[in-house]
């Protein structure tokens, strides 16, 4: 107990710089390996703080890495600050107020995921300075988690090879852990290229990209009724061929993203909406051609880590939020469909109440009502490598959807302030105890150890694949 109190102490002592900071990361949106601005903040926090920097980890210009202490456990902290397109809004308005058109927006929370992730560094780099006890700290700050699989280039480049525990965290309407029950994806571009033609002289001349693509999603739509009920697949037109009816299309290309809760199921998943393709080419004679652009394996449990994270929400607390908060949350709660709240306690197990506009409990974990699932994460990817634990932090009003405006427009509220600062509190400890209690950590490599040896990790992304910022500068 004495060590989280002195550890809360640390937090509390560094926040102010690390809120400035998240809100600057809120102002400068940028998208996945375009992060510059980002990048340069954290870069500047952490020389700031004292770290030992790192720049252009496994080759990608956003990202960074920051390192104190000596010898002992390696102790990571990931970071992410990487926007979402279309989603820029004004900061506390409770009407939908895009800044710049369709401009991007932090609406998913990462401007406060990579301040609350170097908070808990900076307060564990005081802590191990005072105690005198060996150990490094280093803080991680990856780029492009929304679809890129930045981590996942970072893994394949043999970055996390020296940690001994990775810990990290995401915004949510709720404090608690985050439950190991995000889905492996893959993203794939299509490309159907056929032969253009006048659509109305001479219309059999023409072999349709457009109608391929559209067929396409026929076929992906009967292959639904006959995949698991957890794994999920959703396309967007990155090219539809053009605007002019009267033209067949000759190049389409269309994007899938294929989900399963294990990385095996998605696998096998993504090779059928592959043949589905084929066949959608064979019909129309068109040639297809598929492109993987990243690829995120599920997370791998640790319920060691697990239960430790747990035991310091518990010691901590909720989050201190106060009368103004609650009323702030209650006027943004009105932009929400009574559905949006009543779903939200239902996914963490609570009945719904209109009196809990934020969160004001530690929910137990194990949830009772069963995994909260979130979508995909490339953390995945670093539970594979080392024995990895999340949070999820309490910065929005209850029933607050993650890629909305009204999570753009709360994220330099007060409201998550506090919670990004509390959320560092419960991994900053958790790091403590991990560093404190050497039988923590053997049970945490033993738990990762037995898991790897009942399946190896496979990376989703081909060998030869490479992110786009070295595509383009190749």
């Amino acid at each position: 107990m004495r060590n989280s109190a002195r550890i809360w102490e640390c937090v509390e002592a560094r926040k102010g710089p690390l809120i400035a900071l998240s809100d600057a990361v809120w102002a400068v949106p940028e998208l996945n390996f375009g992060e510059f601005r980002s990048v340069a903040l954290h870069d500047a926090a952490l020389e700031q703080a004292g770290f030992r920097v790192t720049r252009d980890v496994a080759g990608l210009p956003t990202a960074i890495m920051g390192e104190a202490g000596d010898g002992g456990p390696v102790i990571a902290f990931l970071g992410e600050y990487d926007a979402l397109p279309g989603l820029s809004q004004e900061a506390g308005a409770m009407a939908h107020r895009p800044l710049s058109g369709d401009g991007n927006g932090h609406a998913c929370g990462h401007n406060l995921l990579g301040s609350a992730s170097l908070l808990a560094a900076v307060a564990l780099k005081d802590w191990l300075a005072e105690t005198g006890m060996p150990g490094r700290v280093r803080y991680y700050g990856c780029p492009a988690e929304e679809g890129g699989a930045g981590k996942g280039f970072m893994v394949r480049a043999g970055v996390f090879d020296d940690v001994d525990v990775a810990i990290s965290w995401h915004p949510f309407a709720f404090a608690t852990v985050f439950p190991p029950a995000a889905l492996a994806n893959m993203r794939m571009d299509f490309t159907f290229t056929g032969r253009s033609a006048h659509a109305a002289a001479a219309p059999h001349l023409g072999r349709s990209a457009l109608d391929a693509a559209e067929l396409m999603n026929v076929g992906v739509n009967y292959l639904r009724e006959h995949m698991l009920p957890s794994s999920r697949i959703h396309y967007a037109y990155q090219d539809a061929g053009g605007t002019a009816p009267n033209v067949v299309q000759s190049r389409v290309v269309i994007r899938y993203t294929v989900r399963a809760a294990e990385l095996d199921d998605m696998l096998a998943l993504a090779a059928r909406v592959r043949k589905v393709a084929e066949g959608a080419a064979l019909m129309t004679e068109t040639r297809m051609d598929c492109a993987v652009v990243s690829g995120m394996a599920n997370l791998l449990p640790n319920p060691p880590l697990e239960a430790a994270m747990q035991a310091n929400l518990e010691r901590l607390g909720p989050p201190p939020f106060d009368s103004a908060d609650r009323a702030f949350a209650r006027e943004m709660q009105e932009t929400f469909t009574p559905e949006d709240i009543v779903a939200a306690f239902r996914q963490v197990g609570l009945p719904p109440t209109s009196d809990m506009t934020l969160c004001d409990v530690v929910l137990p974990y194990p949830s009772p009502a069963g995994p909260i699932l979130l979508g995909s994460t490339d953390v995945g990817d670093v539970s594979w490598t080392v024995p990895t634990v999340q949070a999820l932090g309490a910065t929005c009003a209850i029933g607050t959807a993650l890629h909305s405006w009204q999570m753009t427009a709360q994220g330099k509220s007060s409201v998550a302030h506090k919670g990004m600062v509390h959320v560092a509190k419960v991994m900053a400890a958790t790091a403590v105890d991990v560093l404190s209690d050497p039988e923590l950590l053997a049970r945490a490599r033993r738990d990762h150890a037995a898991r790897l040896a009942e399946c190896p990790y496979v990376s989703p992304m081909p060998p030869d694949l490479v992110p786009p910022v070295m595509r383009q500068s190749s």
